[in-house]
């Protein structure tokens, strides 16, 4: 086999190894576009950072609109039933189906409805994020417990946080968010 013909063949190989390469960094961003519109709406709506809401669905359900939870969660944002109720009835939405949070529009706006009431909820913290995630994916009460708890300063509280799951989730959601848009940081 002569040079060029090598050449022919590494060239193309090497681009398609970039290419992938690119994809895997840029995963998030690239999955996230598609729902981008509702996403920014969301935010504007409920005046939640959309890389929040973006990355909180990457964590969920990687933007899979179709998924469904262990325990009945629903959609990108994996909202439980009650939850999208407590949505419905504060949005005045009175048809209001669990089946129509598979909806991108609605599950967005359902979700980032319930993660900025927790937000609001944990507004004397410093930094109220970690509080707020860790409400939305264990529940309040389990989010108070492990606030009362720890002896940790509040930056420190994910460390609080007695379920390994939800530590991690914490974590991974925090570190995508400050990180979207600039993949080449989470490593």
């Amino acid at each position: 086999m002569g040079k060029s013909t090598r050449r022919i063949i590494l060239i193309p190989s090497a681009l398609a190894i970039l290419g992938l390469g690119l994809f895997w960094a840029f995963r998030f961003e690239i999955r996230s576009s598609q729902n981008q519109p509702v996403i920014d709406a969301a935010a504007a709506r409920y005046k939640v950072p959309a890389r929040l809401i973006a990355a909180l669905i990457w964590q969920e359900t990687r933007f899979n609109s179709a998924c469904r939870g262990k325990s009945g969660e629903i959609g990108l944002m994996q909202i439980m039933p009650q939850s999208a109720e407590e949505w419905a009835k504060a949005a005045r939405i009175e048809d209001f189906k669990p089946e129509t949070l598979f909806d991108p529009g609605t599950n967005i706006l359902a979700g980032t409805w319930y993660l900025a009431r927790a937000i609001k909820r944990w507004n004397t913290q410093s930094d109220p994020l970690p509080y707020a995630l860790a409400e939305y994916n264990a529940g309040r009460s389990n989010a108070l417990r492990w606030e009362r708890s720890t002896t940790l300063p509040p930056e420190s509280f994910p460390e609080a946080i007695s379920f390994p799951g939800t530590r991690a989730y914490v974590k991974a959601i925090l570190k995508s968010y400050r990180t979207f848009g600039k993949p080449w940081e989470r490593w």
